[in-house]
């Protein structure tokens, strides 16, 4: 089911500007999602539509983050029939220490001091340790925010098994000819996947002429595709990473174009019902259109994070062992990208094997092949992103990496 709004380009997305959105019809949303507002949820709501995300209150957090189909336009995935298996372990994680700022920590430091909604760790299948704040629960939906990046990405792969898309070194203009002649010319899908077009991107939300400010005035898919066009050919294709949300998004018009279905209809098929998802989950709008956001705001439970995670773990095959994806795609997805060794294709590169998706205000899909470890993090951090936020982060992995190889 879709809902319209007007609604900015990159409001939720990228969290610069102020947005009005109209009230959603609650028929509209799957029953799992609706909920019972008290009077005083109902104003928070309101208060929170007419808020920029980066002035949310603590409050304001978690009530928005959990009701992004009411706050934003989205469409649906749907459960499926035969969810991916997560047992609990015989065993739990007992104790988690860690060092950081030159002092030592435990799991209830990290858990009271970085805004913690929900934590998840796998390790060989089976969940180790879950966490909830008070107000989340395992049946409620969050936020990812960037994280969405690396879905897409794992689309991208299942588009290639499917026949959609014939090599990723096939050009952008292959699948979107309106961008012929422009900064794109001579693109590969591999250089956007990379965030490395060469194509000037200018992402400061400080900065009211930035591109990333400008496309909240955009509306429609066709005049967002004309405003990628428009810009600036920077440097030669794969040779710079650039970080861009816009880029991302172009890459999800790319994908519906390629697999003609929307992104929703797609990732329902090859992850939620493919993969095995166990809950409702939305997917963000670019606009009135009803385009996704390529690169933000899938909203899914703790648990289907973790299944995100061990879908790119197991390289996508299902417990019917069935390939979603094409053989070694994570592996060759996993490749440290010339113009940045800590890129793949929409994921971020850790030491050793791991990597991870990543998202604004804390949230976080950490894999690490070597030990069969997954770790979700659902957090309301006060900053969108910040140094010492993700040092202490860090520094609680490897606290979590310690105590499950003990």
């Amino acid at each position: 089911m879709i809902k319209y709004y007007g609604f900015g380009l990159l409001c939720l997305a990228m969290a610069i500007t102020h947005c009005q959105i109209e009230s959603t019809q609650e028929d509209e949303v799957p029953e799992q999602l609706q909920s019972d507002f008290s009077e005083e949820q109902k104003a928070l709501i309101e208060e929170i539509r007419r808020t920029d995300i980066l002035e949310w209150t603590p409050e304001m957090q978690m009530l928005g983050y959990q009701q992004t189909h009411e706050v934003s336009p989205v469409r649906f995935l749907k459960p499926a029939n035969t969810p991916f298996h997560l047992p609990e372990a015989d065993h739990s994680i007992e104790e988690i220490s860690y060092r950081f700022d030159g002092e030592d920590r435990s799991l209830d430091h990290y858990l009271n001091t970085m805004e913690v909604a929900g934590l998840l760790v796998i390790q060989e299948g089976e969940i180790k340790l879950e966490y909830y704040a008070a107000g989340h629960d395992e049946e409620k939906t969050w936020n990812s925010f960037s994280i969405t990046k690396s879905v897409l990405s794992m689309l991208f792969g299942a588009a290639i098994a499917d026949g959609y898309i014939d090599s990723i070194e096939d050009e952008v203009t292959t699948y979107l000819p309106e961008l012929e002649g422009s900064g794109y010319e001579g693109v590969t899908l591999e250089n956007m996947l990379r965030m490395a077009s060469g194509v000037k991107w200018n992402e400061d939300y400080t900065d009211p002429e930035s591109d990333v400010a400008k496309l909240d005035h955009i509306h429609e898919t066709d005049a967002f595709v004309s405003y990628m066009a428009g810009l600036d050919r920077a440097h030669e294709p794969g040779t710079e990473f650039n970080y861009s949300t816009g880029e991302v998004n172009l890459a999800g018009v790319l994908l519906q174009e390629a697999v003609g279905r929307t992104l929703t209809d797609y990732a329902d098929e090859k992850i939620w019902q493919g993969f095995g998802m166990e809950h409702t989950a939305s997917w963000s709008l670019i606009g009135e259109d009803a385009t996704e956001h390529g690169g933000c705001c899938i909203s899914a439970t703790l648990r289907d994070y973790g299944r995100m995670g061990m879908m790119a773990l197991e390289d996508g095959q299902n417990h019917q062992e069935e390939n979603l994806l094409p053989d070694q795609w994570m592996k060759q997805s996993l490749t440290p990208s010339p113009a940045n060794t800590d890129y793949g294709y929409l994921w971020w590169l850790q030491d050793g094997n791991a990597f991870n998706g990543s998202g604004i205000f804390g949230q976080y899909l950490y894999v690490d092949p070597d030990q069969e470890l997954i770790i979700a993090l659902q957090s309301t951090w006060e900053e969108a992103t910040g140094g010492k936020l993700t040092e202490h982060r860090a520094a609680f992995i490897e606290g979590i990496k310690k105590a499950v190889s003990k």
